[in-house]
């Protein structure tokens, strides 16, 4: 089955639907996945960008990571 052909299925079966519970279900498990996978795309992409900086040097020491979270929390 294509990703149309469920699509249309889903379309269909949820016009037929008027159970308020089975429809808020069925918006909920899409948002969520949506988030998901929204999150997992960010995340990921964060990751790159962390792979990309150690490669071309751009680290902090142990030492200038202390001194910066001196600086940020005030001590």
């Amino acid at each position: 089955m294509k990703a149309l052909d469920i699509k249309e299925e889903i379309q269909s079966l949820i016009e037929k639907e008027d159970n308020l519970q089975i429809l808020e279900l069925i918006k909920d498990v899409l948002i969520k996945y949506k988030n998901n996978s929204d999150l997992k795309e960010r995340l990921t992409a964060r990751a790159l960008k962390s792979e990309e900086d150690i490669k071309v040097g751009r680290v902090f020491s142990k030492e200038e990571l202390e001194m910066k979270f001196e600086e940020v929390l005030g001590l």
